[in-house]
């Protein structure tokens, strides 16, 4: 059985995976600052903070992530005197984390194959003195999402004072494709909204994102937003309960009475990679009802929105015109019917906000689902106005904002100029490696040093065999981190440990106790401080570790004082803002806006910065987002996450939303399916891949469990599935890893 989300079934699962932690006072303290005002920011999803929050402003995965970083588990040098780095390769990636908060910065000994205890001085020279014996253009510089505003401008300023632009991040595989389409079609590489916006749409478009398991505070919004009459549609391979039904555990009468509201109207269970032809039809059928409202002196397209602000609008009516409804309905795995009801539910509304994840942006054809999304909502004027626009959810609680600051393999979107005005050096022009050219830069020897900010790289990216083979012939990683993870594991030739402060801990510097601001999803900027006690008086912060790193890597210069910067945060905070003084002004000031402060959105303004200077329509190629044809025996896997995850983070074993208990390796597969293969439920089967390319790879010991899904398609969790994605099966402009449809085989051992 599955249960909405919220209701007691949020609390149980905190209890049950963090027990007596979750009831103690000093946490409950923590979890009542969380997300508003003068407390610190989530450090799980990027959902906007309100203004007008509630009393709890936290869902079951932040508060699951704030226990996980207030646990009282300690991984100490003695763990590691106890167990070898292959043993401990061997551990699952829930069990690594289990052992707790990292204490000490350590180094990897490789005589012993052990972690050994070392002072923070004795590791900053190690990596001084290795990254000042190789070329800039062979290291990388990874950023998670988690760090701070100030910690990842920083990070860019030294990689590039270094030499490098090799600054890939977490946004690499999720939403790079958001940055390229949204940029290519609109002008601006982030979405419209903000959130004023829900209370005044009229209809809100989901396709492929999870709100129950990846940012369950988002459902108090469609809540509201249904009750005063807004109609939802939701288009996704997966039945996901968190658009299906909603019990809002603040409400003590739907909690005793257990009554659920219904989010979605209508609910379309699209085919993997069929996104494109089910946005195909939607506008295929409101072209249709235009015309039937010509033949009445009436308009369903906004054409003077279209004549004014777009170009290209004839080239795709004439392309969706041409394209049979036979066509679509066996790309989509949609009836007519349905794709046309879902599109009177868009005719009909004055105002509609599309919002999507993951399903639309790990795709082969990632670029053409963003733009035919952006393409349906361009249609009536839906960007650039009240209650309307295009709403990409991201994941991690600072990613987009990393971005923002210089986090960029991508020279022309960082103002070079200025940092070479402000720092006096000459940055680097040649563009940097992203996610997949790093991860090609090492399996080709190019690449010699990674350095990760935050996240668990290893485990994360495509390709994992092979990747993780290879990683060990690297020269130097170093990983900062507040917990062990598997890519802690996998080292070069010289690896350090860098243990840092939680969000929710005390940052306390020269200058005192110190805050930190981040980005939402809607691109409000929020301050954030930590009042817990650290978890060792060992641990740096992010922004110290950065400057202990650059001051022992670089010649000195009078215009950076890491020092100064790392004593006083609010330094950090004037060089933003003078470097992008038209996002940023006032930063200082402006730390504690209730709702964040608003960094502004040409695109919302109607101010196009694109090539022709208009909102682009464009035209797609294809009709399947998958970049591979179907055939008899291959399946499109679509990887998963939990609501006992958050990325690679395991916080337990029960998929309470999808009735998946007590293992991970499983395989979900429709009922239909099952028989067409003969196949029962609980047995042990493997996936292999069916990429073309060559290459063996299999994932054995997966139970078969009986699922809702569209034909051909099958599911199973992340990351356990990552080694069947090949390495090349990405976006084609982007470069994000397509995840959600890879080609698989299912095999009977």
């Amino acid at each position: 059985m599955t249960a909405p989300p919220g209701a007691g079934g949020s609390l149980r699962g905190i209890a049950r995976i963090f027990g007596k932690e979750w009831n103690t006072p000093a946490v409950m303290e923590t979890l009542a600052r969380q997300n508003k005002p003068g407390g610190f920011m989530c450090v799980s999803c990027a959902w906007t903070k309100p203004a007008n929050h509630h009393a709890f402003e936290f869902c079951e995965n932040g508060a699951k992530a704030t226990l996980w970083e207030l646990t009282t588990r300690r991984c100490t040098p003695d763990f590691f005197a106890e167990h070898t780095v292959t043993e401990l390769q061997g551990w699952s990636d829930y069990d690594l984390e289990q052992q707790g908060r990292l204490t000490h910065p350590l180094r990897y000994d490789p005589v012993s194959d052990r972690y050994l205890p070392c002072s923070w001085q004795e590791a900053f020279e190690g990596i001084g003195l290795e990254l000042r014996a190789l070329d800039p253009e062979s290291v990388i510089f990874y950023a998670s999402g988690r760090a701070s505003l100030e910690t990842a401008y920083c990070y860019a300023l030294f990689a590039r004072l270094y030499g490098s632009n090799n600054l890939p991040d977490s946004s690499n595989m999720c939403h790079e494709t958001t940055s390229v389409a949204l940029k290519s079609v609109i002008g601006a590489p982030v979405g419209t909204c903000i959130h004023e916006d829900f209370s005044k749409c009229d209809a809100i478009f989901f396709f492929g994102q999870n709100t129950g398991t990846n940012s369950p505070r988002f459902l108090h919004d469609l809540e509201d937003a249904v009750k005063r009459g807004c109609r939802i549609v939701t288009f996704n391979p997966v039945r996901e309960k968190g658009l299906e039904a909603f019990i809002n555990p603040q409400n003590p009468v739907d909690m005793l009475t257990g009554h659920e509201l219904r989010i979605s109207s209508l609910y379309l269970q699209v085919r993997a990679g069929g996104d494109i032809a089910a946005l195909m039809g939607l506008i295929k059928h409101v072209l249709a009802c235009d015309d039937d409202a010509k033949a009445a002196g009436r308009s369903v397209l906004d054409r003077d929105f279209i004549k004014q602000h777009t170009a290209g609008f004839e080239t795709l009516e004439a392309k969706v015109r041409a394209t049979s409804w036979g066509e679509i309905e066996a790309e989509s795995g949609l009836a007519r019917a349905d794709i046309e009801a879902a599109a009177r539910i868009y005719v009909e509304a004055e105002r509609t906000i599309g919002i999507y994840g993951m399903g639309l942006t790990q795709q082969v054809n990632g670029f053409e689902n963003v733009a035919m999304f952006v393409n349906l909502l361009l249609l009536k004027g839906n960007i650039g106005r009240e209650g309307a626009g295009i709403s990409p959810v991201r994941g991690h609680s600072n990613v987009q904002g990393q971005r923002t600051v210089g986090i960029s393999e991508k020279p022309e979107l960082v103002p070079l100029d200025k940092l070479s005005a402000m720092y006096g050096f000459e940055p680097p022009r040649k563009k940097g490696m992203n996610t997949v050219e790093a991860c090609e830069g090492i399996l080709q020897g190019k690449v010699r040093a990674f350095i990760g900010l935050g996240g668990n790289f290893v485990r994360a990216i495509p390709e994992r065999e092979a990747m993780e083979t290879t990683w060990r012939g690297l020269r130097l990683t170093v990983q900062i981190a507040t917990k062990l993870n598997r890519s802690h594991l996998i080292n070069g030739e010289a690896a350090y440990l860098l243990p840092c402060l939680g969000r929710s801990e005390r940052d306390e510097q020269a200058g005192g106790p110190q805050t930190v601001t981040m980005e939402d999803s809607l691109s409000c900027i929020h301050g954030s401080v930590g009042h817990r006690t650290p978890a060792s008086e060992h641990l740096l912060s992010e922004m110290a570790i950065v400057a202990g790193m650059a001051k022992a890597t670089l010649s000195p210069n009078p215009r950076v004082d890491w020092d100064g910067w790392t004593g006083d945060y609010a330094r950090v905070r004037d060089l933003i803002e003078e470097t992008y003084p038209e996002q940023f002004h006032d930063f200082n000031k402006r730390l504690f806006t209730p709702g964040g402060f608003y960094r502004g959105n040409s695109a919302r303004e109607r101010i196009w910065k694109t090539k022709s200077g208009k909102a682009e329509f464009t035209t797609p190629a294809m009709l399947s987002a998958t970049g591979f044809e179907d055939r008899p025996g291959r399946y499109r896997l679509i990887t998963l996450r939990s609501n006992d995850q958050f990325n690679t983070t395991i916080y337990g074993f029960e998929d309470r939303l999808r009735g998946v208990n007590g293992s991970r390796d499983v395989l979900l597969i429709s009922p239909e399916e099952m028989r067409h293969r003969g196949l029962e439920a609980d047995q042990i089967v493997s996936l292999v891949s069916d990429a073309e390319d060559g290459v063996a790879r299999k994932v054995t010991g997966l139970k078969v469990l009986p699922f809702s899904l569209p034909r051909d398609c099958v599911a199973g969790y992340y990351p356990e599935l990552n080694p069947l994605v090949p390495l090349s099966h990405h976006d084609k402009q982007s470069k994000t890893p397509a995840s959600k449809a890879v080609p698989v085989r299912i095999v009977v051992d």
